[in-house]
């Protein structure tokens, strides 16, 4: 191999790692804020904590980076789960309800069992999501469609349609308070993305996962229990998003059984999809979900500070998460860049302009089939 084909041989290895195109327009996005806030990418320290924009993107974007995580083993089981944001609304208004109720509500005791009732009632809707897909074979999509309707009523009877607000030190330690300098949500995100990760590649669980998304009944053809395996992901998707519920409402000091939550579902799917990961199932990326999640908190952080009208900002995002897929799409590259420069998306380094045209279109058939992870 000449001098002259290293670089480019490394850049056609780069740029087809799952994670490069959502980390490039996660670097541009950042970058794009500069102009309009000189100040952005510094980081402060005051009253023994860090401040910054960087810092504040990680904070406001832990929730649906916990709800995206779960997400992502519901959709490479080949399902989807709409219920999320219910799910965030019903475990903020138990925790904070119950904690109004306590006459010292700064009580440690007390915080941690309405922490518990939440992320109980959280796992029940998890469970019974799982029950209607895995058991009654309803569709994802329907079975789930029953909670993200039906909790958000229920979350509003809890409060009784009003905002419960509570003033608890321990609890707002959850979502609003520090540790060691940094957000107190973001070590609770580590470590949930941690055991994620270690459980789904330390061991044969995300195999299975990936197994029943994959085909699920060839793979309970062959001794996998493809039912448990969805049950068991509908209720981890559910516990993240107590997780996250239980952030949102300690953030604010405040359950709003109508608007906490509201749309974070379709915000952790487009997520996930950013991060690489096939909405058909089968292959899925933690990391990626991950990168996708902080696209969409930057993106909503640039929309703000770039004077987009509110009223079009969903417009906006939806544009900018468009053109992410697009990126990532290999037919949609080779159409636009053609088969020569698409070759070094989907072409092996050093092949023939012919061999290339080969592996690009073979790449772009078994794009829809297999996602990289």
């Amino acid at each position: 191999m000449t001098t002259s084909s290293t670089p480019s041989s490394r850049w056609r290895a780069l740029t087809r790692h799952h994670l490069f195109w959502p980390v490039a327009v996660l670097v541009l996005l950042l970058l794009v804020n500069v102009p309009f806030t000189p100040d952005f990418f510094s980081i402060k320290m005051a009253d023994g904590h860090l401040y910054g924009s960087l810092v504040s993107i990680v904070l406001f974007g832990s929730p649906l980076i916990l709800v995206a995580v779960g997400m992502t083993l519901v959709i490479a089981t080949g399902g989807i789960d709409l219920s999320v944001g219910a799910v965030v609304a019903i475990t903020g208004a138990l925790a904070c309800s119950y904690i109004s109720d306590q006459s010292d509500q700064g009580a440690l005791s007390g915080v941690l069992l309405a922490m518990g009732l939440g992320l109980l009632a959280a796992v029940v809707c998890g469970l019974w999501n799982g029950f209607l897909v895995a058991r009654m074979g309803i569709q994802p999509i329907i079975a789930t469609l029953i909670i993200m309707v039906a909790g958000r009523g229920v979350a509003q009877l809890i409060t009784d349609g009003q905002i419960i607000t509570i003033n608890s030190e321990p609890y707002k330690l959850i979502g609003g308070g520090y540790w060691l300098t940094l957000p107190f949500s973001i070590f609770v995100v580590a470590a949930v993305v941690a055991v994620t990760v270690a459980l789904t590649r330390r061991t044969a669980l995300g195999l299975l996962v990936e197994a029943v998304g994959g085909n699920a009944e060839a793979s309970r053809l062959v001794g996998i229990r493809s039912r448990r395996i969805k049950i068991m992901v509908y209720m981890f998707c559910a516990l993240c998003a107590g997780i996250a519920g239980l952030m949102i409402s300690s953030n604010t000091s405040a359950a709003d059984g109508n608007n906490a939550g509201l749309w974070i579902e379709l915000d952790a799917i487009l997520a996930v999809v950013i991060g690489g990961t096939s909405l058909l199932g089968g292959r899925f990326s933690v990391g990626g979900t991950v990168v996708g999640a902080l696209v969409i908190q930057t993106l909503t952080t640039t929309i703000y500070t770039i004077g987009v009208p509110t009223q079009t900002n969903l417009v906006f995002k939806a544009a900018v998460v468009i053109v992410v897929c697009l990126l990532q799409s290999p037919k949609f590259r080779a159409k636009v860049f053609g088969a020569k420069f698409a070759g070094g998306f989907g072409a092996k380094a050093g092949a023939k302009p012919a061999e290339a045209k080969a592996d690009t279109a073979a790449a772009t058939e078994a794009a829809p089939k297999m996602e990289v992870s």
